[in-house]
């Protein structure tokens, strides 16, 4: 399911997509089915973000500047260049700014390593790159959006999704972490729900489309109009990083991880949070599973063209 994991989540896309249309009536039970699925598949996603690494990453040098550089420096003027030219919607808006403002911490691994990178520096750096995108994030939003941002975002149910599908289950994680570190069973049971991040992430984005797909109305165009902004975002960022790597004199696979680092998003950890937010805004939520979609495609492309843009040699 790995080898194949591009097609399976496309094929959920699709699939959520059609079944949205053809059965609107059901968008209020998927609604229901969305927190469970999510909150399973974000506790496997942090379940392969080593807690016992943060230290290590701390002790990476170059590599840890310039993953930070490229995910909380570049990545945000690339984002501000762009934010002039999105569409007037807020909702729309504030899912391109949610999506674009956060590094991925899960699948950037899989696609790096696939492209001849360091995935064992880019793990390394992941308990980082988690926390630090957390504690930015509100302060991004808030220079992006300024006063506006208390008229669009309730602070409670923004973070009770904060609290319930993100800080619980990376909090379970560790500490299952923990357990697989001192026992053997923790270490069969973690390996054993390593194997379902797949699934659960087909399951989720499934069930994500097809929810929402009932509540766009006549958001479709609105949220195809960002897919440019997506596709030149992953072009951008493939020479950012690059010229990033350069700054910092790292080697080709520490490179090529910071190129990816840089383009890929955080789309499914941010996903509870646009939930979150008041029906009328309830488009910003398909605006970041677009994003997925766009990044899916966009990293077949990486994985063949990173290694020409950085050769071994």
């Amino acid at each position: 399911m790995e080898r194949h994991q591009v097609a399976v989540y496309v094929g959920a896309l699709a699939a959520g997509a059609l079944v949205g249309w053809a059965f609107p009536g059901a968008g209020p039970g998927l609604g229901h089915a969305i927190n469970p699925v999510l909150a399973a598949l974000l506790y496997v996603t942090f379940l392969q973000v080593p807690a016992a690494e943060l230290g290590r990453s701390l002790r990476a040098g170059r590599f840890l500047a310039a993953a930070l550089v490229v995910n909380f420096v570049v990545v945000p003027l690339v984002v501000a260049a762009m934010f002039a030219f999105l569409p007037g919607n807020q909702a729309v808006r504030l899912g391109v700014l949610l999506v674009l403002l956060t590094p991925c911490v899960d699948y950037v691994i899989v696609f790096s390593g696939l492209a001849g990178g360091s995935s064992q520096r880019l793990l390394a750096a992941t308990p980082l790159l988690l926390l630090a995108q957390m504690l930015l994030l509100p302060g991004f939003l808030f220079l992006f959006l300024g006063s506006d941002l208390a008229d669009v975002v309730e602070a409670g149910p923004f973070v009770e999704a904060f609290v319930m599908l993100i800080v619980i289950p990376l909090t379970l994680a560790w500490l299952t972490q923990g357990w697989a570190a001192r026992r053997p069973v923790g270490r069969r049971v973690a390996d054993a729900l390593g194997t379902t991040m797949v699934p659960l992430m087909a399951a989720t984005l499934l069930t994500v489309v097809a929810s929402q797909v009932p509540k766009l109305g006549d958001g479709l165009a609105e949220v195809a109009r960002v897919v440019p902004f997506y596709v030149v975002f992953l072009v951008v960022m493939a020479f950012a990083g690059l010229a990033v790597a350069h700054v910092f004199r790292l080697d080709v696979p520490a490179s090529r991880a910071i190129v990816f680092t840089g383009a890929t998003r955080n789309s499914l950890v941010v996903l509870p949070l646009a939930l979150a937010l008041p029906d009328t805004l309830a488009i910003a939520a398909v605006v970041v599973v677009t994003q997925t979609l766009v990044e899916v495609v966009g990293m077949v492309i990486y994985v063949r063209a990173v290694p020409r843009l950085l050769p071994a040699h």
